[in-house]
């Protein structure tokens, strides 16, 4: 019989909510802030990875596709 292990996980917290980075960083011109939300092929990084809650996840994600719309940010790294 396989016996499992449980893993432990560490806590994931919202960078926000924390006072650690203050909300105003979220802006389509802060492009260097928002590509760390941002994987190597361009997908915007889910919110259960980063730990960043429901609300600023949207105000990240509408900031990025702002930032692509206006080619601050491409939507792809790679051809």
């Amino acid at each position: 019989m396989a016996t499992w292990r449980l893993r432990g996980s560490k806590k994931k917290y919202c960078p926000f909510t924390s006072k650690k980075i203050p909300v105003e960083f979220i802006d389509f011109k802060n492009f260097r802030f928002l590509r760390k939300y941002i994987t190597e092929t361009g997908k915007i990084v889910p919110s259960r990875i980063t730990g960043v809650k429901n609300i600023y996840q949207h105000m990240l994600a509408r900031e990025i596709k702002y930032a692509r719309f206006l080619a601050l940010i491409p939507y792809c790294d790679r051809h």
